[in-house]
């Protein structure tokens, strides 16, 4: 059987299996569509928000990211992980005390204003639309390869899954799919991981693998990638080589747009209790630990195999050539990729062979001049390819790379699902429920809901043809969004009275509005190519790049909120006893008192 034909086989299957868990649990009412009936276990939701969040960003992207960058790229682990804790900590439990279907109800009736709500859904609207993009992206690159189709097709394909079992299944009917999409994605991840670390290091644990020997030369698998990468001019793997400030406020910015996600939160909303919802947080970090503290093996050992295929007889010899590359069935999964437009070479010197080198490095300018070299020769190597095209680089059976392509689908269009079900939700309850039309019924509701997401689809499909980055850098801007605009307003609404409804409006507006600013000074405005000023090498504020910027804007919607507060009137007492009555648990009221 050929490897188009498994991968057909694998994916339709995958796709039939969610199609077919929608129906099953297709939402018939409002709170079936907003909270899946409030009765999903812990377990079942700390898998199904583990699919939810490990997106084509975490299975696609990372790994490429950190494959190419090294340590610096780490802070993606760091900060996604770290933001489960705070949102297990401080937000989960009294959000679903709190009783209501979406963050922006929450807002609006902590903060005892329409027009907070109104920013709320704003704000939601621009992280979770940011966000899909990068989903979508995602979806285009998987269909793009393993259906040899072009990207805009994948993406309509793509978008067409996601209507089918979003739309008519809502949240209850989501839940259950990305319980299926977790246990395809987490296999998908990990059995590749295993057999690329036997291979390399005799170790089926790929955690632990990276720390092992390589068995071919019997040195530390680290060491040896770092030997091969310095040798050809690039940064020392291990090493540190970015501004520490810029990581840390990156890392921040992620940890604190991991808790302000509207995506993330809605799952916690349907637990059946408020304990449950700290359960369910705890849960979750238990399932992506598993993808996580696998991602750091995958993207070392990956770039170890690359760069041993490209330099066959080691770096003091010659490179891969031309017709090694057209002829050796080890290097036919270059050929599969450059159809896609993602991976390219070119024999700029006429010397038949393709020589990968960092021609930007100056100590490499003498052996480059030496041997005829006129530059870097492996063009284009996109890093969202890079985990999808891990199991054809080590040569590893048709079966698991048709399972690859089924998990990375599965991570786009779970995280897409749980986007789409945000922005419809914050469009249908929110706005036209909440303010325009607070009379509609419930059938007309779910109608609107249902309508919001067709719509939400489509534009995710026309912004996911032209992102503004490799996917997992345009899902670190939506979460700077988060962070800026969401987070401090529910930390502020929970832990704050002092806090009332202009300060609330002001804040939100002023983290959103400077951090959008920012990032459209160095991604285009509205992503649009060639409308920027600055670049994140460049950038405008010394070493802080637009995807660490959520940080600051935080900082600045803190600040505004806490000081347009104490100038104006103070907050109702009603309100004050509503923001206690959800801090303090139940029972809890003589031992405060004292």
């Amino acid at each position: 059987m050929d490897q188009f034909t498994l991968n057909l086989l694998f994916v339709g299957a995958s796709f039939a299996l969610y199609i077919g868990i929608a129906v099953w649990a297709r939402a018939g009412s409002t709170a079936e569509f907003y909270a899946a009936g409030r009765g999903v276990h812990p377990v079942t939701n700390g898998m199904a928000t583990a699919a939810d969040w490990m997106s084509a960003a975490s299975f696609i992207s990372m790994a490429g990211l950190i494959a190419f960058t090294g340590y610096d790229n780490s802070s993606f682990l760091m900060g996604w992980t770290g933001g489960y804790v705070l949102l297990a900590l401080l937000l989960a439990p009294y959000l679903r005390k709190f009783g209501k279907f979406t963050v922006s109800e929450f807002i609006g009736d902590r903060f005892y204003s329409p027009t907070a709500r109104m920013v709320a859904v704003i704000c939601l609207l621009v992280a979770s639309i940011t966000y899909v993009i990068g989903q979508m992206q995602g979806v285009g690159i998987a269909f793009g390869r393993f259906l040899e189709i072009d990207a805009f097709w994948g993406l309509l394909i793509g978008a067409c899954v996601v209507f089918a079992y979003a739309v008519f299944g809502g949240m209850k009917g989501v839940t259950y799919t990305q319980v299926a999409q977790y246990i395809v994605l987490i296999t998908a991840y990990t059995i590749p991981a295993i057999f690329i670390s036997l291979q390399l290091t005799g170790t089926p644990i790929p955690a632990l693998g990276l720390f092992g020997e390589h068995t071919a030369s019997g040195e530390p698998l680290l060491a040896k990638l770092n030997q091969i990468v310095t040798d050809l001019g690039f940064n020392e793997y291990t090493a540190a080589h970015g501004s520490t400030i810029n990581m840390v406020l990156f890392t921040l910015s992620l940890m604190i747009g991991t808790a302000g996600l509207p995506h993330v939160i809605m799952r916690f909303f349907t637990v059946p209790r408020v304990s449950d919802a700290r359960w369910s947080a705890g849960w979750t970090l238990v399932f992506i630990a598993l993808l996580y503290l696998t991602a750091p093996a995958v993207g070392a050992m990956a770039r170890l195999n690359i760069s041993e295929l490209m330099w066959p007889n080691g770096t003091e010899g010659e490179a891969v050539s031309v017709e090694q590359i057209e002829s050796d069935p080890d290097y036919a999964w270059m050929a599969t990729w450059q159809k896609t437009g993602l991976l390219g070479w070119e024999d700029k010197n006429g010397d038949g062979r393709i020589q990968y080198y960092n021609d930007a490095n100056a100590e490499l300018q003498e052996r480059a001049a030496a041997n005829g070299w006129e530059g870097n020769e492996l063009t284009n190597f996109n890093r969202d390819i890079l985990v999808l095209a891990n199991p054809e680089i080590a040569s590893l059976p048709g079966w698991v790379i048709g399972l690859v392509a089924a998990g990375g689908l599965a991570a786009a269009l779970s995280t897409a699902a749980g986007l789409l079900l945000a922005i419809s939700s914050a469009v249908s309850h929110d706005l036209l429920k909440g303010q325009l039309t607070p009379n509609m019924s419930e059938k007309s509701e779910l109608l609107a809901a249902r309508i919001s997401m067709a719509a939400a689809i489509v534009v995710a499909v026309l912004l996911g043809l032209n992102p503004p980055g490799f996917a997992a850098q345009t899902v670190a801007l939506a979460f700077g969004l988060a962070a800026a605009s969401i987070f401090p307003a529910l930390m502020m609404g929970i832990f704050s009275t002092r806090i009332n409804n202009v300060g609330a409006v002001a804040g939100m507006l002023a983290g959103l509005v400077t951090t959008l600013l920012y990032i459209f000074l160095h991604k285009g405005w509205f992503f649009i190519p060639d409308t920027n000023t600055f670049t994140d090498a460049n950038p405008l504020l010394g070493p802080v790049q637009s995807t660490s910027f959520g940080a600051i804007g935080a900082a600045v919607n803190f600040a505004v909120a806490f000081v347009v507060s104490g100038m104006t009137k103070e907050t109702p007492q009603e309100i004050k006893d509503l923001v206690e009555s959800v801090r303090v648990p139940r029972g809890a009221g003589t031992a405060v008192d004292h």
